[in-house]
């Protein structure tokens, strides 16, 4: 039996109602394929902050970076929204994706066909599927320039900084991604404006040659996301940098179905993943079983594909949830109204997903998901 040691950080909100879920899935997972987790649970953001007056605690950054992967559920929420940005939930995120070293996160966007009611787009848009990788550069960016307020508080500026070799890195992810998938990549920019995106587009068309069989474009952010609601299916890998794949991904998750479908790897050049849903802390449902746990075990999925190279077991998670949404089951969030469906609560949702995957349920129910295996 192959044992893997799991650093799990619930956060705040539904973060820990969705964790929950995905750890099950992950133990089912498990059971089926010999594989055998020890998961140690560790506080972030919010949660460390009431605990530690920090929102990461060196133990924390300590047994994520000493685990085979880490999986997360969210952080943040108004409860500490008064306090200053260093000190916020945000910036224990901020910091945990730099102490790992991870300055990749790759976000599908891969819509179930049984979800397509779902989708806000008119059917024509979206016959055939959804299927984009978002290639978001993570430690760099604006959300980690200079920044500051003047004396008098009247201004405040936030910068806009990136090294080639900064760039190269993140490229060099979207280029072997698309090698895997359908061979095109778009990066997005503003080079028009943007000094910054102009380095982008140059390292872009330079390495372009070491691989001739992926089809490189650009596109101006502003562009890319009316495209992505205008004709979604012409993309395949979208790699940008940090704050323009922050948005563009959320919207991505939308035109799929919802935010609580859509997981995430954060990888670097070694050590231990991170995996995460990219929906936010929902406060609000907290506690009340209200939560899509979906993104959260998709996330495992990734986790044991990108971390642990467990390509059976990441393949059986993707099946069950693809089996069980097939039987009509749905969370609020993605309850479309239609004939057949069974609405049901966070619980339910993560029990039903981790029966299917012990049973070996839904083998193929993913099929045609194209998500990136660089």
């Amino acid at each position: 039996m192959k044992r893997y040691t799991i650093a799990t950080i619930p956060g705040d909100g539904i973060g820990p109602d969705v964790v929950r879920e995905g750890v099950l899935a992950l133990e089912a997972a498990g059971a089926r394929f010999g594989l055998s987790f020890t998961f140690l649970e560790t506080l972030m953001g919010g949660a460390a902050i009431d605990a530690t007056r920090l929102p990461l605690p060196p133990e924390t950054l300590a047994t994520c970076q000493g685990s085979d992967a880490v999986l997360l559920g969210a952080v943040g929420g108004p409860k500490w929204d008064g306090l200053p940005g260093k000190s916020r939930p945000e910036a224990g995120l901020l910091a945990l994706r730099a102490g790992m070293g991870v300055y990749a996160n790759l976000r599908p966007a891969f819509m179930f066909p049984v979800l397509a009611a779902a989708c806000p787009l008119k059917p024509s848009l979206v016959e055939g599927g959804i299927d984009v990788l978002v290639v978001r550069e993570l430690t760099g960016g604006i959300y980690f320039g200079e920044r500051g307020r003047s004396a008098d508080g009247e201004s405040a500026w936030d910068t806009e900084r990136y090294s080639r070799t900064e760039i190269t890195r993140l490229l060099k992810i979207g280029f072997e991604a698309a090698m895997g998938r359908a061979r095109r990549l778009c990066v997005v920019d503003k080079a028009n404006v943007l000094e910054s995106s102009r380095l982008w587009r140059e390292t872009a068309a330079a390495m372009a040659p070491a691989w001739p069989e992926v089809a490189l474009s650009f596109m101006y952010v502003d562009n890319a996301a009316m495209q992505l609601v205008r004709a979604p299916r012409q993309f395949d890998v979208i790699a940008t940098s940090n704050m323009f794949g922050d948005i563009l991904s959320d919207e991505a998750a939308m035109i799929t179905g919802s935010i609580g479908m859509l997981a995430s790897a954060s990888v670097g050049a070694s050590g231990p993943g991170l995996y995460e849903p990219i929906h936010g802390s929902a406060p609000d449902i907290a506690g009340l079983d209200r939560a899509n746990p979906l993104a959260t075990i998709l996330s495992t999925a990734m986790l044991l594909r990108h971390s642990l190279h467990e390509e059976e077991a990441a393949a059986a998670i993707e099946a069950g949830v693809g089996a069980v949404l097939a039987q009509g089951w749905r969370c609020a969030d993605i309850a479309s109204g239609a004939p057949g469906e069974r609405t049901v609560g966070t619980q339910e949702m993560g029990r039903l997903v981790a029966s299917s995957i012990a049973a070996g349920a839904g083998a193929g129910a993913a099929a045609g998901k194209r998500e990136a295996r660089p």
